[in-house]
């Protein structure tokens, strides 16, 4: 049902934006596209060449940053943990504002996604303690890296030309108006792939939820299982930051939408993230397009939405925030 409900969010999403065209101008261009009727020129342009490619793009980042979320709030066994806080959209920032500021034979899009996975490397090793990493340290450590990539990445933003400053801006506040067809046969494959490879681990996270010692008499070593979960989560939201920007909440409030519906399981709840975080980016890209004659950074839409959200969990599930 909730991947019907996707697929019918993308047709309508294709319809709208400053130019809107009917739906059943949509069906014909992907009639035309199949050799069943013909379609007119321009919505097939407007469709095939502009819209599409954005629609399939955004519920590739959504589904990714949910995804990525439910794994990371499962491992942590902490409801207010999200890809973001071991400090990969800072490196991915700090790997964006790199390729504006310095003439690099490597794209924006490469550097981000390179620095993203750095971060979370370094805040790897930098958690380590006497051969252990706590979840406090390593949280912490996500911070400190984060700090230091935020740092350099707003350096840049004051040391930088107007036209540098520009870009940094619109990447920072996150958006999929350069959307290409390049970035979707790159990003929708790749999302498949680990959102597929998180699910099967859906059993082994559950018992994991137990704690470490359970997980251990039930067969489950906590060590190896953590370090793939944070490799393949780290790796969805770096390819996801790396062609959208910074998208903030996504992997925080999507996962306790899921879980609300379908309860703690994760070989429920992480399929039903990706597809309501393919859903609610597709809809925020929906209003960023249409709530005014300009385009609205997608990230202002996710944060509007986000904020009240923590409230809410600050508020009701203060208790849980003591077990980071």
């Amino acid at each position: 049902m909730s991947s019907l409900a996707v697929i019918v969010i993308a047709v309508v999403s294709i319809t709208v934006g400053a130019y809107l065209i009917p739906m059943g101008d949509v069906l014909a261009v992907f009639g035309a596209r199949l050799g069943l009727m013909p379609a007119d020129n321009l919505h097939s342009a407007v469709v095939w060449d502009i819209r599409l490619s954005r629609v399939l793009l955004a519920g590739a980042v959504g589904a990714a940053l949910a995804t990525s979320g439910a794994a990371y709030q499962g491992t942590f066994r902490n409801p207010l943990i999200e890809p973001y806080i071991l400090g990969v959209s800072a490196g991915a920032a700090f790997g964006a504002g790199l390729a504006v500021m310095v003439d690099l034979p490597l794209s924006m899009q490469v550097l981000a996604f390179l620095f993203g996975l750095a971060a979370v490397g370094l805040t790897y090793s930098l958690a380590r303690v006497r051969g252990e990493r706590p979840t406090l340290t390593l949280l912490l450590a996500g911070i400190v890296i984060g700090s230091f990539f935020s740092a350099i990445f707003a350096l840049f933003q004051y040391v930088g030309t107007d036209e540098q400053l520009r870009r940094l801006v619109f990447w920072i506040l996150g958006g999929f108006y350069r959307a290409t067809w390049g970035e979707v046969v790159i990003v929708v494959p790749a999302t498949v792939a680990g959102v597929i490879w998180l699910w099967r681990l859906g059993w082994p996270l559950n018992l994991l939820s137990l704690g470490d010692d359970e997980a251990r008499s039930l067969g489950v070593d906590p060590k190896p299982l953590r370090r793939v979960v944070i490799v393949v989560s780290t790796a969805l939201t770096a390819l996801a930051v790396s062609v959208s920007g910074i998208i903030a909440w996504v992997g925080l409030l999507v996962p306790h939408a899921a879980r609300l519906i379908v309860g703690p399981d994760q070989r429920y709840v992480i399929p039903l993230s990706a597809t309501l975080g393919a859903a609610f980016v597709m809809i925020c890209d929906d209003l960023a397009r249409t709530i005014s004659t300009g385009e609205v950074p997608i990230g202002v839409i996710t944060s509007i939405l986000g904020a009240p959200y923590l409230i809410y969990l600050l508020r009701t599930r203060v208790s849980q925030m003591g077990s980071v």
